[in-house]
């Protein structure tokens, strides 16, 4: 999809797998955020990911690619219940059901969750992990493509390979319903 229309402080709202997924194009402030709330949040380093493996090259301190730590692209459903968290980016009060020092990000209004500009769930909140974040690439500056990982192995030609972990996940799936087609 082509994301050179997200300008700074943006959100974008995409399908993958039949969930929304969320690009946002956060600003400085939204990343100083990130920082500051690792003390709020209840797993900041996503030690207990929801349903899928959070991607290794997502494993820092913003939940993103490091050459793109500003894009933010996570499934908006929340842990809890799977509702649709709403963007709440406004700072502060006053706003029904958030706290007066609120830094702006994420509530799910049906039981009170809320999740920093990383997608992390704060402390003492119904939801009991992070938002997934999705395997995903950069096609081009402006180009990105969900649902799929894909790294360059060093060599003396680059050659583009797809990531192992995906293909892996395809076979099982293809021999697992061939399996049953037998049947």
């Amino acid at each position: 999809m082509d994301i050179s229309d997200l300008k700074l402080g943006d959100m974008k709202t995409v399908a993958w797998r039949g969930k929304p997924v969320w690009i946002i194009n956060r600003t400085d402030k939204m990343l100083a955020d990130v920082q500051k709330a690792d003390n709020e949040v209840a797993d900041p380093h996503t030690k207990n990911p929801f349903s899928m493996p959070l991607p290794k090259y997502c494993n820092n301190e913003y939940r993103s690619r490091s050459d793109h730590k500003n894009l933010f692209v996570a499934v908006a459903v929340c842990t809890h219940l799977g509702c649709t968290p709403t963007p709440r980016f406004q700072e502060g009060p006053p706003q029904p059901n958030l706290p007066d020092d609120w830094p702006g990000s994420f509530l799910c209004p049906c039981h009170g969750s809320t999740y920093d500009m990383a997608g992390r769930v704060f402390k003492n909140k119904p939801a009991p992990q992070n938002l997934d974040i999705p395997p995903y690439m950069f096609t081009s500056a402006t180009g990105l493509v969900t649902g799929a990982s894909m790294f360059f192995v060093a060599s003396s030609a680059h050659v583009l390979r797809a990531d192992v972990r995906l293909v892996s996940q395809l076979s099982a799936s293809s021999r697992s319903f061939r399996g049953r087609c037998r049947r």
